[in-house]
């Protein structure tokens, strides 16, 4: 009788044949569909870091149909205890509410966040949308309603950003505050409005058109409050601290909106085509001669 070797087969090895060739059919089954875990994770990085070329503002001001980053610009202060949180942010989606298992559709309501990264890419560019049935190149101007869209850098499907009143069970999961978030459905949920940034000359500037790349409120239609980030609530993802934005009004001791609230309708570079126009902005609204204001309107 021949001694036991390790070559010898012993046990369901017939069985245990069966089920590898059946895992290696179903790998190469999924790998061809695409739907492996690797596969899924690379698509999703390609749709999250896919350059996007922003519009260029020809006249130097926002105009529906825009493409267009959101930038909450420096803070003038230090905030306390977080000396990190001082540089410009930009909105983007937020990388907890993406499952890598479904890539292709994002599952709503989805939340936002402000990241350090200011190249445009699928994740922080949106779209200047009409709500009034404007038409597309027209500029929006200081008090009109508009919406805000996502690019498709991560969707098939546009995702609008919106708000709402907060209440027990809905509200920011760090600061407790309005809540700021993306759906698939347009409402008065999902209109903003532009506010000009000084509040004595906000009824003189009323119906003016919005210059791009300057310091600007955004406010909620629905619920009168102002688009911010706060900087003190934060959280850690792939990319690095992402920041909490809210929906709150923050004014100093002269009624004024603070820096949480400022926000840039950012532009393309027209001399760069990858480039922006951070590091070249226009003059603040107030040093735009008020003729062409007029002229404009």
């Amino acid at each position: 009788m021949a001694a036991y070797r390790p070559g010898v087969l012993i046990g369901n090895w017939n069985e245990e044949a069966y089920l590898e060739e059946d895992r290696i059919r179903d790998f190469m089954r999924k790998k061809e569909r695409g739907e492996l875990l690797t596969q899924k994770i690379n698509k999703l990085q390609d749709k999250l870091l896919k350059k996007i070329h922003l519009s260029v503002s020809k006249d130097g001001f926002v105009h529906f149909g825009d493409t267009v980053i959101l930038l909450n610009p420096p803070n003038k202060s230090p905030v306390e205890n977080y000396p990190g949180a001082c540089g410009s942010l930009t909105l983007a989606v937020d990388l907890d509410e993406i499952s890598i298992y479904s890539v292709e559709s994002l599952q709503v309501p989805c939340g936002v966040s402000a990241v350090k990264s200011v190249d445009p890419t699928g994740r922080n560019t949106f779209c200047i949308l009409s709500v009034g049935g404007d038409a597309v190149g027209e500029p929006i101007r200081f008090g009109q309603n508009f919406g805000l869209g996502t690019t498709g850098g991560l969707s098939d499907q546009m995702l609008y950003l919106a708000s709402d009143h907060k209440s027990f069970m809905r509200s920011a999961k760090k600061s407790y505050l309005q809540q700021v978030f993306l759906t698939d459905e347009r409402s008065y949920l999902t209109c903003w409005k532009a506010v000009f940034l000084d509040p004595q000359l906000r009824l003189e500037y009323e119906g003016f058109p919005v210059p791009a790349n300057s310091e600007i409120i955004i406010t909620h239609c629905h619920t009168n409050r102002s688009l911010a980030v706060p900087r003190n609530f934060w959280t850690r993802s792939y990319f690095g601290k992402e920041y909490e934005v809210v929906c709150h009004t923050y004014l100093d001791s002269h009624k004024a909106e603070e820096d949480k609230n400022y926000w840039k309708i950012v532009t393309g570079d027209p001399g760069d085509e990858d480039g922006t126009m951070i590091e070249r902005p226009n003059p603040h609204p107030a040093g735009i001669r008020r003729n062409e204001f007029h002229e404009e309107t």
